[in-house]
């Protein structure tokens, strides 16, 4: 059986907790920030968690994680 290759994107984008979920960061938060509240910003600043329509495809990409 070979080694399954991990994306490396998505290895940039995802980490695995310890539950078993995957942390994802927010977008719009790298320019254009001076139109955005202050709230907006430290809310983006949170991450969550992968959504679990797209949990599977992540997995696929990370298959060691």
């Amino acid at each position: 059986m070979p080694k399954l290759k991990t994306h490396k994107g998505a290895q940039k984008r995802f980490k695995k907790t310890g539950t078993g979920k995957f942390k994802r960061g927010c977008s719009h938060q790298r320019h254009i920030l001076t139109s955005k509240t202050a709230k907006r910003k430290r809310q983006l600043d949170m991450g969550g968690a992968v959504d679990k329509a797209d949990l599977a495809s992540v997995r696929e990409m990370l298959p060691y994680a």
